[in-house]
């Protein structure tokens, strides 16, 4: 088995939907489940922001008619249906069903041609960032995929290739992410920007609160529960 990450950068303005991500930069959204054959594309994704971004995003994702995937152009002649399985004001996971997928220039879409069946996608968009992890059976090289998707992207868009390796621990990091509320992936983010888990440390809670404008004690306790499900969800999926 093989595992490989491609990550699609897109500049401000080149995706309405990827335009969200950028005016929103807490708003992140991750796939649990993403299969595809060379009909259709099945898959569900949990996002998570502030009720305006997950509202915003929302109302672009939801669009029917618009294509969310498409590499080459802003839409295509796929058709797709959309169901929101679950619903907070900073959360929302939806199911997605793509039919005659070969009218849309998708990643899954060129990976399946360049690999054959057998292909599990795993994905999350934040920012201006689009990452595939793609895990696969076979010893395909890579290079002809990446120069034919880097052929077709438009305006806007570039394609990096971030590792190529034996597969390792699938998803396990996955499960735990959708585990942590809005808050607490909003301070840990925050926290590694900043330099708090940098040896020696750069900057203290009670400066993090200050910097977030919430009490050193909340930031406390929004760290701490987080990295309690972090090392307890390590420790299960992975040792």
């Amino acid at each position: 088995m093989k595992e490989i990450e491609f990550a699609i950068r897109y500049e401000p303005g080149a995706d309405k939907l990827m335009d969200v991500f950028h005016e929103n930069p807490s708003l992140s959204c991750r796939s649990s489940a993403c299969y595809s054959n060379e009909t259709a594309m099945w898959r569900i994704d949990h996002v998570r922001g502030s009720e305006a971004a997950v509202e915003a995003f929302a109302e672009v994702f939801l669009d029917e008619d618009r294509c969310n995937e498409c590499l080459d152009r802003p839409t295509c002649d796929s058709s797709r249906e959309y169901h929101v399985l679950d619903r907070t004001p900073e959360s929302r996971t939806i199911y997605t069903y793509r039919r005659e997928v070969h009218r849309c220039h998708s990643l899954p879409y060129f990976v399946l041609d360049h690999v054959g069946d057998g292909v599990v996608f795993e994905s999350r968009r934040t920012q201006g960032e689009y990452r595939w992890k793609i895990l696969y059976p076979g010893n395909e090289p890579v290079g002809e995929l990446f120069d034919t998707i880097d052929r077709i992207l438009r305006q806007g868009l570039s394609l990096e290739l971030s590792h190529l390796r034996q597969s390792g621990n699938w998803n396990a990091d996955t499960r735990t992410a959708f585990q942590l509320s809005h808050e607490q992936w909003d301070i840990l983010s925050h926290a590694v920007e900043e330099g708090y888990y940098a040896r020696p440390r750069e900057v203290t809670v009670a400066e993090l609160g200050e910097q977030l404008g919430l009490p050193r004690s909340t930031v406390q306790y929004r760290l701490r529960s987080a990295e309690d499900l972090i090392v307890t969800e390590f420790v299960r999926n992975t040792l």
